[in-house]
């Protein structure tokens, strides 16, 4: 089972931190990579860093077709979540989504492609009001993890940097201190 986020319409003059806070909380909730569209060096980088501090094997491939990315998942038997306002309220698709599929998470950047929401499984809205798709997509993967008996919360890396949990002040241990 894989989980996968695939990023389109990102602007990199203009999506440049919004798209690296999509990827980050694909990380930071489970999904194992990131697709990206369009290119852009610095995203990449960023995420890159941040998975060799801070763990995991999180993957970011950028400069991918879309249309040709969509086709081979769906035909190598994987499914598509598109996350978007107008589609089924979460609670109501999240049971049908199967944590043993390998899925796709669909986020947009600007004007989402109409095939999109023909091609998705599932058209997924957390929520009913305007949001963030780094907000969406962090609601998503807790809930669908959760359901899956994961708690994307509480993950640890080995081999990483931690964080020690604490009322007051910062505590931050990095992986080769800890031998």
């Amino acid at each position: 089972m894989a989980v996968i986020v695939l990023r389109i319409g990102h602007r990199p003059q203009r999506d440049l931190r919004v798209t690296t806070h999509v990827g980050l909380a694909a990380r930071a909730f489970g999904a194992d990579g990131m697709l990206l569209t369009s290119r852009d060096r610095n995203v990449k980088e960023s995420i890159e860093k941040v998975t060799r501090s801070w763990g995991g094997r999180f993957t970011i491939e950028d400069g991918v077709n879309l249309k040709e990315t969509v086709r081979r998942w769906k035909e190598d038997g994987g499914k598509i979540v598109h996350l978007t306002m107008y589609g089924i309220n979460l609670p109501d698709a999240l049971p049908e989504i199967k944590l043993e599929e390998d899925l796709m998470i669909i986020v947009g950047a600007g004007k989402v492609p109409p095939y999109i929401y023909r091609v998705a499984d599932w058209n997924v809205a957390v929520g009913n009001q305007p949001h963030s798709e780094v907000a969406a997509l962090a609601v998503f993967l807790d809930r669908f993890k959760r359901e899956g008996g994961i708690d994307p919360l509480t993950r640890e890396y080995p081999h990483a940097k931690r964080i020690i949990p604490q009322v007051h002040g910062k505590r931050v241990i990095n992986w080769d201190a800890q031998v």
